[in-house]
């Protein structure tokens, strides 16, 4: 089994930044692409960023120039770094990870959301 477990969530003022890290951990043989989603209450859920095995980054237009999406593989492990939020930003942040396990199974999983909340 893979889980992965989210941290760095938090209450910002608006301009301020925070760090999201997102951690896979369990039968895991390698992690294709990474992506961070959020949802806000109301709302669906949106995609933020993505970041593939080579390193290729995508990012949702509302994020980009401010937002930073990158991956430390010897860590299975993804961050996201958030620059000049903004109170639009509040939204449940949710990680995934498409894997390829040790069982030669191939999926995505995804975290249990971590609560960003930016104050004007």
């Amino acid at each position: 089994q893979v889980q992965l477990v989210e941290s760095g969530g938090g209450l910002v003022q608006a301009g301020g930044s925070l760090r999201l890290s997102c951690a896979a951990s369990g039968s895991i043989f390698s992690i294709n692409e990474w992506g961070w989603y959020r949802q806000a209450p109301g709302k669906q859920r949106e995609l933020v960023a993505t970041i593939t095995s080579g390193g290729t980054t995508d990012y949702a237009d509302s994020v980009k120039g401010r937002f930073t999406i990158s991956r430390d593989n010897a860590k299975n492990t993804v961050y996201l770094q958030m620059n000049s939020l903004k109170p639009e930003d509040t939204a449940v942040y949710y990680c995934r990870a498409d894997i390829w396990e040790v069982s030669s199974d191939y999926a995505d999983y995804w975290g249990q959301g971590t609560q960003v909340t930016v104050s004007s």
